[in-house]
């Protein structure tokens, strides 16, 4: 098979086998690094739905995500040029790890599953759009301008993130602290892109063991805020029901 025409009709006229493998396996790996973030926030954010309506939001948070790294993809160029994305990337994703800790009551009452499921899909779309930008970014990356390689990429990403998510789902139910385990892995991840935020490099590199106290102090935060306000939560509960 003469794989030159091939690759001219996907305007890849310069590729050759090895040069195409090579970038589709740096994408496989990407998404398989890269996307289990994103699965543990769609995971945390569907927990509370009624059974019947988890997979759906699974499905459609997933397929949401990948139109938002699409429209992402297209424009990364004019991404790179927006001063402060990481950063302020990194603090919605501090605020959104908080909620999905925070909030720890789902709606049974069958006019309140449509609401539920509206937020659950809201958060799992917002969540994933901050994330995806390490992901786009890297992909983009990897494929060294194709676009066909970007939405190979973009299609392989969909399943890890729908398999990971019923996973995490799973020990979730399993195993409820698990749920404190994906939100430490938001906020590194949350952390991570404040402190690699161009625009305010030099601060960090004048005094680089901030860093650390920058992962700490969001891990104490985040985690111990969400941890008593769900606690609080809980509390109201109980203490409505006896007075019912």
């Amino acid at each position: 098979m003469d794989f030159s025409a091939l690759f001219s009709m996907l305007g890849m006229a310069d590729w050759d086998m090895a040069k195409f493998f090579t970038a589709l396996l740096s994408i496989v790996v990407i998404d398989l690094v890269l996307a289990g973030d994103n699965a543990i926030v769609i995971a945390m954010a569907a927990r509370n739905l009624p059974d019947h309506l988890r997979k759906k939001a699974i499905i459609w948070g997933t397929l949401g995500a990948v139109v938002t790294r699409v429209i992402m993809t297209i424009a990364v160029v004019w991404l790179l040029k927006i001063p402060g994305l990481l950063l302020l990337g990194g603090a919605a994703l501090l605020w959104i790890a908080y909620k999905l800790l925070s909030d720890s009551s789902g709606h049974t009452i069958e006019g309140s599953k449509i609401t539920s499921m509206a937020a659950a899909l809201k958060t799992i779309i917002i969540a994933d759009t901050v994330m995806g930008i390490d992901n786009v970014l890297a992909v983009a990356g990897a494929a060294h301008g194709s676009i066909f390689l970007v939405i190979v990429g973009l299609l392989i990403s969909v399943p890890i993130m729908v398999w990971g998510s019923t996973l995490a789902l799973k020990l979730i139910e399993k195993f409820p602290v698990t749920i404190y385990i994906g939100a430490a892995i938001l906020v590194y991840t949350a952390v991570h892109m404040i402190v690699t935020e161009p625009l305010i490099a030099g601060f960090w590199d004048s005094v680089p063991w901030l860093r650390y106290v920058a992962y700490i102090f969001g891990m104490v935060v985040v985690l111990g805020g969400g941890w008593m306000a769900s606690k609080s939560t809980r509390q109201d509960k109980a203490a409505s029901t006896k007075t019912v």
